[in-house]
């Protein structure tokens, strides 16, 4: 989670020092865990250890890349109304089943935690990112986890965009560029080329693997 001021991106560190935190939600008999500490328990408790949500947002529960997904998932995913894709977990003792777009909100809720802690006042108003191949209602579904967290989400941008201006290549210029950026995230990979001129950006073509980040490579 990054926040912008003094005209510059600040990328803020978490409650574990980390300027990175893994998109893992985990349920226990306890309590509910978000980031590290869901992610550094997932080896003992894999069926209630949730992940790859970002895979399912916006899917339907027969669509082939789910369905390919779901065989190597340690978690079980269930087909629910409208053919939405559901978790099922073990929580307090319970089962319990979730759309994508709440686990997400989970993950969002935590972001939303670490900025107000960082920056001692309350968030409202957020910009979320997401893969430049992701279609409306992935879009959609992902503004809704953060209607879910509480969040009142002012646009939905292209992480390749976002890329560009934390390292500040908004910057007005005199001519029109052309920037290729490299999106190497925690389960995706794209490479996309973008033209800036006047501080505007368009994405001019994307391509890359929804199935191929840092997930893939632990």
């Amino acid at each position: 989670v990054g926040v912008f001021r003094h005209n510059r991106v600040d990328i803020l560190a978490n409650d574990m020092g980390n300027r990175t935190t893994p998109s893992y939600v985990a349920f226990t008999e306890d309590e509910r865990l978000v980031g590290d500490a869901a992610k550094n328990q997932a080896a003992m408790n894999p069926q209630n250890t949730v992940f790859d949500a970002k895979r399912m947002i916006g899917r339907k529960f027969s669509d082939p890349v789910v369905q390919k997904d779901m065989k190597h998932w340690p978690f079980k995913v269930v087909r629910g109304d409208g053919d939405r894709p559901k978790i099922e977990v073990l929580f307090k003792g319970e089962t319990k089943q979730f759309f994508p777009e709440e686990i997400s909100a989970m993950v969002l809720g935590k972001m939303k935690e670490t900025a107000e802690n960082m920056l001692s006042e309350k968030i409202t108003d957020d910009v979320v990112t997401v893969p430049a191949y992701f279609n409306d209602g992935q879009r959609q579904a992902t503004k809704d986890a953060g209607v879910i967290a509480g969040l009142n989400v002012l646009r939905i941008i292209n992480e390749p965009t976002a890329a560009a201006i934390a390292f500040g290549l908004n910057e007005k210029s005199d001519k029109e560029r052309h920037v290729l950026i490299f999106d190497l995230g925690g389960g995706t990979f794209d490479v996309s080329l973008l033209d800036i001129d006047g501080g505007m950006f368009e994405v001019r073509a994307t391509a890359g693997d929804t199935h191929l980040g840092g997930e893939d490579f632990e």
